[in-house]
């Protein structure tokens, strides 16, 4: 439900504001965004590169704990 101002109008903020200032609002919104998806992508990147580098830094006996190959059947 729209709220009537004191002279009885019912216009959004967005309508009373400088179409100008509306402008200039909507291309902050856009470039803060854009600021968040490429902080998210390089979030990602790091990720995957601290997991490769945790993949080529294992030790032998961890890589061993991970394979699903048991050593009595080759005995």
């Amino acid at each position: 439900m729209a709220k009537k101002s004191q002279n009885g109008d019912t216009n959004s903020l967005k309508e009373r504001l400088d179409p100008e200032l509306v402008n200039k609002l909507s291309s902050k919104k856009k470039e803060l965004k854009k600021e968040e998806q490429a902080k998210l992508e390089q979030e990602k990147q790091r990720k995957a590169e601290e997991r490769k580098i945790r993949e080529a830094n294992k030790s032998f006996e961890e890589l061993l704990k991970e394979s699903d190959l048991d050593w009595h059947q080759y005995k």
